[in-house]
């Protein structure tokens, strides 16, 4: 029987277990505390992306004019606002 086998074996085990519980602890830690209220701002800004299409609408930012969010390493472009 070939002893470096089970010794490769049982580390890894050992090494995927506690990748496990440090996964597990991490989801039972508490969520941070909200920022304080009239910290962030409630705005109605669409944007898309101009690659690949993807649209997104923010609806709270710390400043009026946020700057635009980026996806697939661009920014994204501001979409007018519909009328409704």
């Amino acid at each position: 029987m070939n002893w470096t086998r089970v010794l490769v074996a049982a580390g890894a085990a050992y090494i995927m277990l506690r990748m496990g519980f440090a996964m597990l602890r991490g989801l039972g830690a508490p969520t941070p505390e909200p920022p304080p209220p009239g910290e962030l701002r409630k705005v109605r800004l669409n944007y898309r992306c101009g690659i690949c299409g993807t649209e997104l609408r923010m609806t709270s930012a710390p400043d009026e004019d946020p700057p635009p969010p980026r996806h697939c390493l661009e920014d994204m472009d501001l979409v007018a606002p519909v009328m409704e």
